[in-house]
């Protein structure tokens, strides 16, 4: 999906917005909608699944990736969801993202084109594709950014994902129930989440 540049300002401050009320309120009282603000536009409000994560900017260790494979939400809705969720991610619950770190992290918003199904589990670009594996009851998914970050293979990639997605074996990916979906991203950030950046001073791409 394109989007210019005031576009991609505008999900960043939904975002942005969403989780700094959250933090200050102590999650004590939901976030309003930011989604449906004025300066919305048509575009943001087509239909896409897409994560939001946050990292620390000077150890790049992360402190959330949450998100929604599916197209159910307009955009804008399903980039405030992801914000409200990236803060109770499970693998953070014993030490979740505080008010006092935003200075200290950077966010990421990866919005995702519609699935779609691979002839077979090594049909996937690893530099273009984000994967989402599927063997009976189990799925898991790992954005493009994992193998362009580690630098695995594609075998190393499933690997992975059937041990720390879906809790099954190593080699799972290998049974003939096993169902491969790949898609593209387009990636929005990193930017530093107390960023000065707004829609109104952004032009048009």
């Amino acid at each position: 999906m394109h989007l210019s540049d005031r576009q991609r300002a505008r999900l960043l401050d939904i975002a942005r917005r969403t989780i700094h009320h959250l933090l200050t309120c102590d999650g004590e009282q939901p976030a309003p909608n930011f989604s449906v603000d004025s300066w919305l536009d048509p575009k943001l409000q087509q239909p896409a699944g897409c994560f939001v994560s946050l990292h620390d900017v000077g150890s790049q260790r992360l402190r959330g990736c949450v998100g929604c494979l599916d197209a159910k939400l307009p955009l804008a809705q399903a980039v405030q969801q992801g914000a409200e969720s990236v803060l109770h991610d499970p693998r953070f619950l014993t030490h979740p993202v505080r008010l006092d770190e935003l200075s200290g992290l950077e966010m990421e918003i990866t919005v995702l084109s519609p699935l779609v199904e691979a002839d077979d589990c090594l049909d996937f670009d690893l530099l273009e594709h984000g994967i989402h594996l599927t063997i009976g009851e189990e799925s898991g998914c790992f954005l493009p950014q994992v193998a362009r970050e580690t630098g695995w293979s594609r075998e190393q990639l499933l690997e992975r994902l059937c041990v720390e997605k879906l809790g099954l074996p190593h080699d799972a990916w290998k049974q003939s129930a096993a169902k491969l979906e790949r898609f593209t991203t387009t990636i929005i950030g990193p930017q530093p989440f107390l960023s000065t950046s707004s829609p109104s001073t952004l032009g048009e791409d």
